[in-house]
């Protein structure tokens, strides 16, 4: 799901380090550079009354063992912190880190966002950067994708890739082959499930990641990877799956709490390029093999319907660099972000029989047998489908800070923020809040249906839906909304389609602290689904 989009680098040190809590001055447009003088802006508190933190307090709190935020994963630092300090709040420079100011408060949000220009601003991976603009300069040679890069080489790059990404039309050409992935997923789990309790073992979300990365692959290469063929196969896909659960675990470390490799390489920065170096020896080895088949087709005159073309093709018709670079961070980002995402509405479904009955109807229709074929006609008519996915990201949120880099002087929660000041958002109690979405605590899809009455409460949809479109953006918001949206969420559709017509599932076991937060969210329990085939 091209969700690292969330979220960097020694190149990057112009984007830190102040004094005040992101009084950076930065000359991005006519309006960023004038400062404000209208009534709002005046009647404003100044930026020095904004609660923040000491630093000399703050910093034994997150070292120090029996800190108060020691050892917390983000998503219970941001509501401990909210706890402290209120729902904005601003934490100084600390080792090298940028100066952040937090805010809880959605209309916060909505003036972030509807300001944000056409090149948003977005802190960015600054360890992610140093690999690529530094540590690694010799292979990517100024063409470093999509979350390290803003202006002009973000322009650059998302012009190239988002025909190719973000058109509906390119999506629907890859029905078929994600199709036939998820035939092999259904059998996959029926291999590993236990004879006599129909569980599945407690690292189904191995499982899960497999089945992720090659519908990925199909995508981006062209290319199944043989992860479904076989439950004994060892071939190197494990070691990316821990190497991905290795780099967002070090991300939250180095990006978002204080850490000195800024100044000097530590071993955690050390680490994290070793992380990188092999990310880049795996998916560099399967983009070089698909290149190479494809220069060798295209020498022999083959020619592929643009129908049956995957991103790598269609992107090295325009810059090679781009389509590989492209093509790698495709196989990176585009594993846990999905596979987390995956299992929380497998979760939702399992736990609300009720409405995976009423999921099973909708999809019924669309594949009357277990093996039809999903198209994209039928793939049309599954509004339910829709709604359960989105009300399992609310429930289960994949990324709990959205952040982006104030392009001009703003009021955020009655205070003057300049330009230049690094904002974090932070949706993560307001999604379980009954204040924007009645009945927080219930998994009612219906919420996200327009018409529609949930059974179980007698209450019409549009009393249940979100008060405030800025409290929801599972993908973000703007130009800078996540690139593989639209592959995640055919991914997402056809999976949960697959499975539900394949079988009646089950999760007979406590759901108590079901995700931790690190960058992005991982499950925090086994995942022991009982999948109990049901008739044709």
């Amino acid at each position: 799901m091209l969700k690292i989009r969330s979220g960097i680098a020694v190149a990057h040190m112009q984007n830190a380090v102040v004094p005040l809590c992101g009084q950076r001055r930065r000359q991005t447009t006519a309006a960023a550079a004038l400062p404000r003088d209208d009534a709002e802006w005046q009647q404003a508190l100044p930026f020095k009354h904004i609660p923040r933190p000491n630093v000399m307090s703050l910093i034994p709190k997150i070292f120090m063992p029996g800190g108060k935020y020691k050892d917390m994963d983000l998503g219970q630092l941001s509501m401990a912190m909210r706890e402290d300090y209120g729902n904005i709040y601003c934490v100084p420079a600390i080792m090298g880190s940028p100066p952040r100011l937090t805010t809880h408060n959605p209309k916060d949000f909505e003036v972030v966002f509807r300001n944000e220009g056409s090149w948003p601003d977005r802190p960015a991976f600054h360890t992610v950067a140093y690999h690529r603009q530094t540590h690694r300069k010799d292979y990517f040679q100024g063409v470093e994708g999509v979350a390290p890069t803003k202006g002009k080489a973000w322009f650059d790059f998302r012009s190239i890739v988002n025909p190719v990404l973000m058109q509906p039309k390119s999506v629907r050409t890859y029905f078929k082959k994600v199709s036939q992935v998820n035939q092999e997923f259904v059998k996959y789990i029926k291999a590993i499930r236990n004879a006599s309790t129909l569980e599945v073992p407690d690292d189904f979300i191995d499982t899960i990641n497999r089945w992720t990365l090659e519908s990925v692959s199909v995508v981006a290469l062209d290319k199944q990877l043989g992860l479904l063929k076989d439950p004994g196969n060892k071939i190197e896909a494990p070691e990316l799956f821990n190497l991905l659960k290795d780099f967002f675990t070090l991300s939250a470390d180095l990006e978002l709490k204080p850490s000195a490799w800024r100044y000097f390489k530590t071993p955690k920065l050390m680490k994290m390029m070793g992380i990188l170096d092999s990310f880049l020896d795996i998916t560099s080895a399967y983009v070089d093999e698909a290149v190479e088949r494809l220069e060798k087709e295209a020498k022999q005159g083959v020619v592929h319907p643009e129908n049956e073309q995957g991103v790598l093709e269609k992107l090295l018709k325009v810059d090679k660099k781009v389509a590989t670079v492209m093509a790698m961070d495709m196989l990176i980002a585009g594993v846990d972000t999905t596979s987390s995402t995956f299992a929380a509405a497998l979760l939702c479904l399992a736990k609300n029989p009720e409405k995976q009955a009423k999921l099973r109807e909708e999809i019924m229709k669309v594949l009357p047998d277990k093996d039809s074929e999903c198209t994209v006609e039928s793939m049309n008519n599954v509004p339910y489908l829709r709604a359960c996915l989105k009300e399992s990201h609310r429930l289960y949120p994949l990324v709990v800070i959205n952040g982006r880099v104030l392009n001009r002087d703003s009021v955020l929660s009655g205070y003057q923020v300049p330009a230049g000041t690094n904002v974090l958002m932070i949706p993560g109690s307001l999604l379980s809040s009954g204040e924007h979405f009645p009945q927080a605590d219930k998994f009612l899809p219906e919420r996200w249906m327009r018409n529609s009455t949930d059974a179980t409460s007698e209450c019409p949809a549009n009393d249940l839906k979100l008060k405030n479109p800025f409290v929801f953006l599972p993908f973000g918001f703007g130009p800078r909304m996540c690139v593989g949206k639209r592959i995640a969420d055919m991914e997402l559709e056809l999976g949960i389609a697959r499975l539900i017509r394949n079988f009646n599932i089950e999760f007979n076991h406590p759901t108590e602290n079901a995700f931790r937060s690190e960058l992005i969210s991982f499950p925090n329990i086994p995942l022991k689904f009982k999948f109990t085939d049901l008739p044709n």
